[in-house]
């Protein structure tokens, strides 16, 4: 048995929190998160209420919520909880696959969408991609976001005077991309890519690119 060194310092597992009212769902996925190394279920919460009183104590690095709640749903719930944690990955786990459920949730600050039959080793690999930057999304989900917002034009008043570049890395923002992969299908570094995610924070006026995606997909900009 190898020994940890006094020096040596235990690896960090990622923390999340999981929302789900049924109690067989509930106690499954804690129980994935918590047999599999790296990951730790810090709490899981029947309701939304229960989770707001709470969370802020569990210091989570993800957030996993159903939307389908009782009392407050978690698409509304994913607006408090954008309140208390900024920068903390929320990810909606649901059955549902309608585009005005994944508009609302993502629009609310929601930064990836699966479906509760995603195989559980995808659930964890999208667990880390969300820790990481991503958005990740059930392939249907991503599909339907991508011909969603096919169809959507930007009104007159909506011109933020974004350049072609910004443009196309907000479309790729949308579509689940994060700096280095946005860097890839761009074929830029990722230091122009930083530059150009600046330039679109500075143009429309947020703080993020959570508020971005937001913003975008709210006033149909691209």
């Amino acid at each position: 048995m190898t020994k940890i060194q006094p020096n040596e310092a235990k690896p960090t597992s990622l923390r999340v929190v999981l929302i789900e009212d049924l109690r067989d769902i509930r106690e499954g996925l804690t129980a994935l998160i918590n047999g599999t190394d790296g990951f730790k279920c810090v709490a899981a919460f029947g309701m939304m209420e229960t989770a707001l009183a709470q969370i802020k104590n569990e210091k989570p690095d993800a957030i996993l919520t159903d939307l389908g709640l009782p009392g407050m749903s978690g698409t509304e719930g994913i607006v408090k909880l954008r309140e208390i944690f900024a920068d903390v990955p929320i990810i909606a786990l649901t059955i549902y696959d309608n585009d005005t459920e994944i508009f609302n949730a993502l629009c609310n600050g929601a930064n990836g969408y699966l479906l509760k039959n995603t195989p559980p080793a995808r659930l964890l690999e999208a667990l880390k991609e969300a820790v990481m930057g991503g958005s990740p999304m059930s392939p249907t989900i991503a599909a339907r976001v991508v011909n969603l917002f096919r169809t959507f034009r930007p009104p007159a008043h909506a011109d933020y005077h974004l350049t072609p570049q910004e443009t196309e890395l907000l479309k790729l923002l949308i579509e689940g991309h994060h700096k280095k992969t946005a860097a890839r299908e761009m074929d830029i570094s990722i230091h122009t890519v930083s530059f150009h995610l600046k330039n679109i924070y500075e143009k429309l006026q947020v703080h993020s690119k959570t508020e971005a995606v937001a913003k975008a997909l709210r006033e149909k900009i691209v």
